[in-house]
């Protein structure tokens, strides 16, 4: 299984040779509720790390989506434009957002591994 990371702003991201998946955490969807729309990015897309990249929207609230490292957007996840409840449903599967080429893959050494981000979590309660 390939290793996660998570930011601050609950997106994951794993790398799998030169293309990461990335989504956004359990912990986010759950604070979401229902999710009724995803805007993903453009297929050769850049994008810096931090920059705001998709959004998603939920019956509460629309939430904005932030790189968690610079690349170019290989792929992006077409069957959440028309279910985009399967961010509920597995957001950390098949509810992945898109597909990143990475540019440096150093700043993953940025951000939390599963065990800091869970820390993180029970933190903000």
């Amino acid at each position: 299984m390939q290793k996660k990371f998570y930011t601050e702003d609950h997106e994951w991201i794993s790398l799998d040779g030169e293309i990461a998946t990335v989504g956004i955490s359990n912990y986010a969807q759950e604070q979401l509720g229902d999710i009724v729309f995803v805007e993903l990015p453009q297929i050769g897309a850049g994008a810096q790390q931090g920059d705001e990249i998709a959004v998603v929207e939920s019956v509460k609230a629309a939430s904005e989506i932030y790189a968690p490292a610079s690349g170019e957007v290989t792929a992006v996840n077409t069957a959440l434009e028309s279910e985009p409840a399967r961010v509920n449903e597995a957001a950390e599967g098949d509810g992945w957002f898109f597909r990143l080429r990475l540019s440096d893959k150093t700043e993953l050494d940025r951000l939390m591994d599963a065990d800091a981000y869970q820390r993180y979590v029970e933190g903000l309660g």
